[in-house]
């Protein structure tokens, strides 16, 4: 898919080819992002393909890919970047014995991490910051100013510029509220559980050959245990792992055996497996 002259149903039409299967609003805020050139941030329950839709876009048009798992306490280094102690050492040794003049602060010494990366990459890429929300508010904030000015400054090493066509998507599980800037500055994106119809479209995507109907019993009864009050709601992931299941246990429907068979699949909490009981087991 080339964004030269794109069109809402030319991306729509790329990602069905890569797996991924958009509505209307995944595909028009997507559209909207490569026009406009804005960071995509996307919220939604866990297992929704926040996640899945950043490597989709990357295979749909066919771009490098690069990602910043985000966790509570990480680092600028652990983003960025980090000098290489040990090597700097060894050299520094190595400049003592045979009395050189070595500099230990040029970027061979420098080890990149995903942002870094992804902006001196020399292809059009895709940077997934995945779970931004699980960051401090300093870490959001230098995101914000990096990805807004599209420079990174390394003390010792200097200002790199952004060198390629850079699609930023960020997902967020809404553990903690995001800066005012950053949401002014992304486009926004809500991922909900998908409706019956595409779900079964999805997961008949990722098992092609399973019969219709199990599939549609899959989908119905997981979109049914979404409505109780779960730990842990089965993703979509776990619907197309169940249909999975049922075909290599050779079952065409959920009976109460298969169900207490297979639940660990969907499943994983005993508290969430009790629950399940409870509404579903005669």
């Amino acid at each position: 898919m080339k964004t030269d002259n794109l069109t809402i149903e030319s991306i729509e039409k790329a990602l069905v080819e890569t797996g991924y299967i958009p509505d209307d609003t995944i595909a028009t805020t997507l559209f909207l992002s490569f026009k406009l050139k804005k960071p995509l941030l996307v919220e939604g329950p866990p297992g929704t393909g926040k996640t899945d839709l950043s490597k989709a876009v990357s295979r749909a048009c066919k771009r490098d890919f690069f990602r910043v798992q985000c966790y509570e306490g990480i680092t600028f280094e652990q983003i960025v970047g980090e000098w290489n102690y040990q090597k700097q050492l060894l050299h520094l040794e190595m400049s003592r014995i045979k009395d050189l003049n070595k500099d230990v602060f040029g970027e061979e010494f420098f080890i990149k991490r995903p942002l870094l990366s992804a902006f001196i990459n020399q292809n059009p890429s895709v940077l997934l910051i995945d779970e931004i929300d699980k960051a401090d508010e300093e870490v959001e904030s230098f995101l914000l100013q990096a990805l807004g000015e599209k420079e990174i400054t390394v003390n010792d090493l200097g200002t790199f510029d952004l060198q390629n066509d850079l699609l930023v998507i960020m997902t967020s599980n809404s553990q903690r509220m995001l800066l005012d800037e950053t949401k002014d500055r992304c486009l926004f994106l809500y991922i909900n559980y998908p409706t019956f119809e595409r779900e079964v479209e999805i997961v008949r995507s990722q098992v092609p050959e399973a019969s219709p109907q199990i599939v549609e019993a899959v989908v119905r009864m997981i979109q049914d245990m979404r409505e109780l009050n779960l730990l842990k709601k089965p993703s979509i992931r776990a619907a197309v792992d169940w249909v999975k299941t049922m075909l290599a246990f050779g079952r065409e429907e959920i009976d109460d055996e298969t169900l207490k068979e297979t639940m660990g699949v969907i499943l994983k909490s005993e508290e969430d497996k009790i629950k399940v009981q409870n509404r579903f087991f005669k």
